[in-house]
């Protein structure tokens, strides 16, 4: 709690501005200094290509406008200069790989702080790159970094804490140090750290006002997946999405009147990624959210607050799986900063408190969605309906359910006492030779998207710029102290614009309850 509060009270010091879905840049860097490298080199360079073919996949706002890559060896290089992700996939697989290449066996000894020095020459590329843009109207405003490495993330957390005080961290929104080990040297309780989480913020540490989050994950391709699919997440803290209305005084109707309500402030988090918004979908069709559709909520982009009234409480066993369509979204206690510290506490305190009790009863609930301007009586307002499902976790799903104008007439016909033994016996036969699993694990399963989605992406690069690595130039001179882009991928810079053309400023080295494991 106390760390939270700091970084609240440090950016209350700023002015609140009006953001509609601003993601941050991202910075990969990439200790490859260990090791272990050779056996994270090619789990690494799969899960990356598979997340960022889905970026550039994905229609709407951007969720990962600009990437940065850098490799720490004997001394940082940034293999990928600040990039749009979209539009640009072609480029991002000649990076990857560059990254693939590498030296696997005999690596890189450890010389100086090649990490901490990659840290602070992205920071300033960032810096020169939004002064760079800003003429042309870009509001890219915030940067994250990711570490990657297989050495203790204590030390590497030791050595930001004492080389970034004289940084200016102002874009900085949070740095994840992530330590990737091979599941035989996790220790017990780091074994639950490595699974996928939807928000990891158990190891956060507040320094500088700032976040740093410190992650232990296991050596597969699942788990970095993961972690890299948090950049597609919305995780921002400047408003509230949802507004859950209940009656005060509980849920007896008659105990306090209809116009007093208890307001609980909630986030919206998409459980999983709506396949109409991949580009060039495999059924040939696209579409992109309306999020003025009164039957539809969306939790990206969250340029919207939702108000949902509780209008009654359902016994669990009481819903049909068929009355409810739609996507999932997960709805978890509000984490805006523009709240008062003590309303943010009680706020949590209150939805904790709520998920409890729905348990203990086993109750769904069921609620109204409020309009949006409910000032505008001259408008025929819609309302849609939504089933409200406690779990075991500090969270709730919420889906839409079926109203009466959508409901289509059914008939099921009862079910049969007795069959002929002639039927019943193959079918029992059947279902006796499939294997049982005592839960399902999405995980488990692949459709072949991410091949697919390559392949559309896919754009054969010109011969000039296919050089075998042995026949480059060395990367690193004695005397050369900056960090600088790939000569292959510098000419992959097809337009003169200034996103495009942008370059890093050379001389600069001083300064993912509601969790799966691929285990299951």
């Amino acid at each position: 709690m106390n760390s939270r509060r700091l970084l609240s009270e440090t950016r209350r010091t700023f002015p609140a501005t009006k953001v509609q879905c601003q993601q941050p840049s991202q910075i990969l860097i990439v200790d490859v200094t260990s090791p272990s490298w050779t056996n994270t080199c090619s789990v690494l360079s799969e899960a990356l290509e598979n997340i960022l073919c889905l970026a550039c996949s994905l229609t709407g706002p951007c969720r990962v406008p600009l990437l940065s890559l850098y490799v720490v060896q004997n001394q940082q290089e940034c293999l990928l200069p600040f990039t749009q992700v979209r539009e640009n996939f072609a480029r991002i697989q000649a990076c990857i790989s560059e990254l693939r290449s590498l030296p696997r066996e005999g690596c890189f000894p450890k010389v100086g702080n090649g990490v901490i020095q990659a840290v602070q020459d992205g920071l300033q590329q960032f810096k020169q790159y939004s002064r760079h843009t800003a003429a042309g109207g870009s509001t890219n405003t915030s940067v994250e970094i990711t570490i990657l490495t297989c050495r203790s993330s204590k030390e590497i957390v030791k050595q930001l804490e004492k080389k970034l005080k004289d940084v200016d961290l102002v874009n900085l929104r949070r740095i994840q140090v992530t330590e990737v080990l091979k599941r035989d040297f996790l220790e017990p309780e780091d074994v639950e750290q490595c699974m996928p989480a939807e928000e990891p913020t158990n190891n956060d540490i507040a320094i500088l006002g700032m976040d740093i989050d410190v992650k232990t994950i296991e050596d597969n391709v699942i788990s970095l997946e993961m972690m890299f699919k948090t950049w597609l997440h919305d995780y921002g803290t400047e408003r509230e999405h949802l507004h859950l209305l209940l009656p005060s005084g509980g849920f007896s109707h008659a105990t306090a009147p209809k116009t007093t309500l208890i307001c609980l402030k909630c986030d919206l988090q998409e459980r999983l990624l709506d396949p109409s918004l991949l580009s060039g979908s495999v059924d040939g069709t696209m579409r992109a959210a309306d999020l003025n559709s009164p039957c539809q909520m969306a939790a990206w982009p969250a340029t919207m607050l939702y108000k949902l009234r509780v209008v009654k409480a359902l016994k669990s066993e009481g819903v049909c799986e068929s009355v409810l369509y739609g996507l999932p979204f997960i709805i978890k206690p509000t984490s805006c900063w523009q709240l008062d510290w003590d309303e943010l506490e009680t706020n949590q305190h209150s939805f904790h408190a709520l998920c409890h009790s729905l348990l203990k009863r086993k109750w769904m609930l069921l609620a109204k969605r409020e309009p949006q301007d409910p000032g505008a009586n001259w408008n025929i307002m819609v309302h849609s309906y939504y089933i409200i499902v406690p779990s075991d976790s500090a969270s709730l799903l919420i889906k839409a359910i079926a109203i009466r104008e959508l409901l289509l007439p059914s008939t099921f016909p009862a079910l049969l006492a007795e069959h002929p033994e002639r039927v019943h016996g193959p079918i029992e036969s059947a279902l006796n030779s499939l294997e049982v699993e005592v839960a399902y694990n999405p995980l488990h399963l692949k459709s072949n998207l991410y091949k697919y989605l390559k392949s559309m992406l896919y754009k054969p690069l010109p011969r000039q710029q296919v050089q075998p690595r042995d026949q480059r130039p060395e990367r690193h001179q004695p005397k050369q102290h900056s960090s600088r882009a790939k000569a292959t991928v510098a000419p992959l810079l097809m337009a003169p614009s200034p996103v495009q053309a942008f370059r890093p400023a050379m001389g600069r080295r001083d300064g993912c309850d509601h969790s799966l494991s691929p285990r299951e």
